[in-house]
């Protein structure tokens, strides 16, 4: 019997810890932002923003290169995808100040519509 699922069965043996996401955001949001947006990177960091959001406890304090660096894409595309989620409402950004590094929330706005 052939073994399909071997490097799952190597993950699972060594305990890397997987985030688990809410199905909209692999069901509907995946779709929405790369498909229908044609905005790949933005999925990209929303996903890695949420994951490091739940990992550290709160919100995000990096800067537009740090996000780059960290999803794999240039700076202009982070920004881009920063820009792209703030505006859908998927992202929120505050400062201390104009020239402080900025802190990223992920905001899940269909929660509020769930019964």
């Amino acid at each position: 019997m052939p073994r399909c699922n071997v490097l799952f069965d190597a993950i699972l043996m060594i305990g890397i810890a997987m985030h688990k996401f809410d199905d909209y955001v692999i069901d509907v949001l995946m779709r929405d932002l790369v498909g229908h947006d044609r905005r790949p990177t933005s999925f990209l960091l929303y996903l890695w923003v949420a994951a490091e959001q739940t990992r550290r406890d709160g919100p995000i304090q990096a800067s537009y290169q740090e996000l780059a660096e960290s999803v794999g894409v240039s700076k202009s595309s982070a920004q881009a995808a920063v820009n792209w989620l703030v505006r859908r409402k998927l992202l929120s950004v505050s400062k201390d100040n104009i020239t402080a590094t900025p802190c990223y929330t992920v905001q899940k706005p269909w929660k509020r519509y769930r019964t």
